[in-house]
């Protein structure tokens, strides 16, 4: 049995599900309220949604109500039924708390959706998963790249961790993956399979979501529940080539 290498560190569990882009179409793209500080598609990202959860409740609230959907201080004292003061303290500590997991610096390099900077590093990255290239793969990444799999705690950090994460889980598999391009939480993701030997199909595995910084990967998300597939209008199992 081959073993996997220790974790950097052990995470707080997160309940975390890829949401399909293909849902967003029908979302009127409207401009947030005056004093959001957050876009609305922005507030969707696997980083925004992992930062909320590590809020308190009221925090969370008083941020999403304040700084995505833009309503004023004295709006959401009246949904909450509070006062201006309280809602006021409880958004300075949300972002404060915030934005020491999410630095404003690395929202601002991702690049475009569907820009051609974006369109390489994902065709990059579907060639090295799928010619069993982590050398490759890891070229891609960024120095302090986060591999993580929501909802297990354990976590990778830096391009060794990884790679030595990935080399265990390809021995384990002992075939090299495909992958379905698709896209979650207006990030690249990939619908991952793995072929069944002696069999002519290959199933479905996990679903990958990358979150990218300026032409690097500075994570990798797992979902090793393949459930979502339907929903991202991917198929259960695939021809093997």
């Amino acid at each position: 049995m081959t073993h996997l290498p220790e974790p950097t560190l052990w995470n707080d569990p997160l309940w975390l599900e890829p949401y399909p882009d293909v849902l967003l179409e029908g979302v009127p793209d409207e401009a947030p309220g005056p004093e959001a500080r957050y876009e609305t598609r922005e507030g969707i990202t696997l980083a925004f949604v992992t930062g909320l959860q590590h809020l308190p409740p009221q925090q969370r609230a008083v941020l999403v109500l304040r700084d995505v959907l833009g309503y004023r201080a004295g709006e959401v004292a009246a949904m909450l039924e509070t006062t201006e003061t309280a809602v006021n303290s409880l958004l300075r500590r949300a972002r404060a708390a915030f934005d020491a997991r999410l630095p404003v610096t690395g929202r601002d390099r991702a690049p475009l959706p569907r820009s051609k900077v974006e369109r390489d590093i994902a065709d990059s990255f579907v060639e090295t998963v799928e010619n069993g290239d982590i050398d490759g793969l890891v070229a891609l990444l960024t120095n302090d790249a986060w591999l993580t799999m929501p909802p297990l705690p354990h976590a990778y950090q830096g391009r060794d961790a990884i790679s030595g994460f990935l080399r265990g889980a390809a021995a384990r598999r002992g075939a090299p993956m495909r992958l379905v391009p698709t896209r979650a939480n207006t990030q690249p993701a990939f619908g991952c399979y793995l072929p069944v030997p002696d069999t002519g199909i290959a199933r479905a595995l996990a679903l990958l979501v990358l979150t990218l910084e300026d032409d690097a990967i500075s994570a990798i998300t797992w979902f090793a529940d393949s459930s979502s597939f339907p929903r991202f209008g991917l198929p259960r199992t695939l021809p093997d080539e």
